[in-house]
């Protein structure tokens, strides 16, 4: 009987970890490919190179301009609306999954990765896991590789997004809940909340920005 409630306990827990990756995804291809109230990467990464010729100082900006949004209740609130399928995680999580794979997304494209591929899409969304996570999972063999392993893979695999997005759901739920339960208590607090959320919000992203950084390297000239 206790072997039954916990076969069907865990298929519950996969199911739902199959749910929130399918909702990552077509949110986060929002991300990567825009929308009408939201410029998507390669608009971006257009207009800091507009502003920055050299790719180093464009993808910098990108970073610092990711960083500042993310430091900020607007981004979130604008995005809003296009989340409204957003149901399986709290939409200040996904407003800055979102923030954060755009901006990702826009660091490949500047460093000259087709982001309609597959296999870039799939990196993209590693990054967000960060180096450490992603190094426990390619120890643990859950993943083949790091980002530039996959995105550089002479063959797609077709199933590697839907177990990437899981993987990538659990590890945001994990590091912006269970291990910033505090953080994210404080948050709730009237001003005091507020400052320590854009500081927490800012650091992620810097965080996840130069790990992109280092990871995709220059895959070829932007054309």
């Amino acid at each position: 009987m206790v072997d039954e409630q916990t076969g069907t306990s865990g298929e519950v827990t996969r199911n739902a970890a199959r749910a929130a990756g399918s909702t990552l995804r077509r949110i986060l291809d929002l991300a990567i490919d825009g929308a009408a109230s939201l410029p998507g990467a390669k608009v971006v990464a257009a207009r800091q190179l507009q502003k920055h010729p050299n790719t180093d100082e464009a993808i910098d900006a990108v970073i610092t301009s990711h960083i500042a949004l993310a430091s900020t209740s607007g981004f979130l609130s604008n995005v809003g609306g296009l989340l409204v399928t957003a149901i399986t995680m709290p939409i200040n999580l996904v407003g800055l999954a979102v923030l954060q794979t755009r901006m990702v997304a826009a660091i490949a494209h500047l460093r000259g990765y087709d982001i309609e591929d597959t296999r870039v899409r799939t990196a993209i969304l590693m990054c967000l896991m960060g180096g450490e996570e992603l190094s426990r999972l390619v120890d643990k063999g859950k993943l083949p590789g790091a980002p530039l392993l996959v995105a550089t893979a002479p063959i797609a695999n077709p199933d590697l997004y839907e177990v990437v997005s899981e993987r990538v759901v659990t590890a945001l739920l994990t590091t912006h809940g269970g291990k910033s339960v505090g953080v994210l208590a404080t948050k709730r607090i009237p001003i005091i909340g507020g400052g320590i959320g854009a500081v927490f919000d800012g650091i992620a992203t810097r965080q996840v920005g130069s790990f992109a950084r280092h990871e995709l390297v220059q895959r070829r000239a932007l054309r």
